[in-house]
């Protein structure tokens, strides 16, 4: 079986990551497998890399974005001549990750896919594929995905655009050129995604749950020195960590918490910029993103509590990593973020946006232990199989069909 995997990122970032590990599980149990990546790729050289377009080709296509509000129409060329790759290595099945990274070109591709019969696998980290133009509409509660984006109220959000409204158009697009795929399948890392998904315009495609998993090679009570390194003594730490603290993943809750807890507690948030550190009010801590996975699992062991106030999201690692660290997780009812908590018991979940709820709950977690079965809910390694089963069953199928 030989996968060709299509993604902005390769080894990076928590979807690079599953990319990576897909390609390494299937390789492993002697199959063929290649990412074709087209914004960063850091997987080892071990994995077959397919860069699609240049640079300055991204950047091109992001100022094109930024004009028109046209993410994912365009790179033309480029994505022509991507095709001429794909035919190169010949897959047997193609797995999509992330394609609003300003690097190919929908229409393009999908004809291609219904013209060759090639088998498909989506992988929705967001929502963006169903709707004009945001990845997420949870904060501004817009229902217009549900029969016709126009008029996008997050136009300023990525993909940014700073002009123009074609969220209209873009919806349209996208429904002619997603539908009529012979063969694929979408599957959603949550229920909650999955749910939404049947609602869409891909309601006629299967849907199908695998969630997100992590190492807990790497992710396990790992004790060190890391309260002394942020100097805040033996008060007891309610944790946030984000790659990005953009406004959905409640940075001002945080800030208003923390005029509220006791002082026997500090809030340390991890992956602030430079300009929220100076910003920030002497009553939280606030630390740089690091890449430095053992730091991590030290700052999710030393934790009371795991703390996730996010207004948008999907099943989040973060989570994933604290359970996995022996740290209760308390959540907004958010998208998918309740899932794992609610699986393992290991944890509270809390009416979106009520911090009176969040103190209350720090005080119930406090004690908490996780199950010994959690584990099962959270090793990466099970849900790569999941994803290799899926492709079997699918190029199974394919040939059945093809018998009759």
């Amino acid at each position: 079986m030989r996968v060709l995997q299509i993604t902005a990122f390769s080894g990076w970032g928590c979807t690079g990551r599953i990319a990576q590990g897909i390609c390494e599980i299937l390789m492993a149990n002697g199959n063929e497998a290649a990412i074709a990546w087209g914004r960063t790729n850091v997987a080892p050289d071990t994995i077959k890399a397919i860069q699609i377009g240049s640079r300055n080709d991204q950047l091109i296509h992001g100022l094109y974005t930024r004009i028109t509000d046209r993410c994912g129409l365009g790179s033309k060329n480029v994505t022509k001549k991507f095709l001429k790759q794909i035919d190169e290595y010949a897959p047997d099945i193609v797995h999509l990750h992330i394609l609003h990274g300003y690097y190919v070109n929908i229409e393009i591709l999908f004809r291609y896919f219904k013209e060759k019969k090639i088998p498909v696998v989506w992988t929705f980290h967001d929502c963006w594929a169903f709707t004009g133009h945001c990845p997420y509409f949870d904060m501004v509660e817009c229902e217009k995905w549900k029969t016709g984006c126009y008029s996008c109220e997050q136009k300023l959000h990525h993909p940014q655009s700073l002009f123009l409204d074609n969220s209209k158009g873009n919806y349209k697009r996208k429904c002619e050129a997603f539908n009529g795929v012979e063969k694929m399948v979408i599957v959603t890392p949550s229920e909650w995604l999955k749910g939404l998904v049947g609602q869409s315009f891909f309601k006629k495609y299967p849907v199908k749950v695998i969630n997100n998993g992590i190492n807990t090679k790497d992710f396990q009570p790992t004790f060190g020195s890391i309260k002394e390194k942020l100097g805040i003594g033996e008060k007891k730490i309610l944790l946030g960590v984000s790659s990005t603290w953009a406004e959905g993943k409640g940075l001002k809750d945080f800030i208003t918490l923390s005029e509220k807890v006791s002082e026997e507690y500090r809030i340390v948030l991890v992956g602030l910029t430079k300009k929220q550190l100076e910003e920030l009010p002497e009553s939280v801590t606030g630390v740089e993103r690091t890449d430095s996975v053992k730091e991590l699992a030290e700052l999710y062991t030393a934790a009371t509590a795991f703390l996730n106030l996010t207004y948008e999201d999907n099943y989040p690692t973060t989570n994933l990593e604290a359970i996995a660290c022996g740290t209760p997780v308390i959540t907004y009812r958010t998208g998918g973020s309740p899932e794992i908590v609610e699986k393992t018991g290991f944890g509270q979940v809390v009416s979106q946006g009520n911090v009176e709820e969040v103190l209350e709950a720090i005080a119930r977690v406090e004690g908490m232990t996780v199950k010994a079965d959690a584990v099962s809910y959270l090793e990466q390694r099970e849900r790569f199989m999941d994803y290799q089963r899926l492709y079997e069953e699918m190029l199974s199928e394919k040939e059945n069909k093809w018998k009759k």
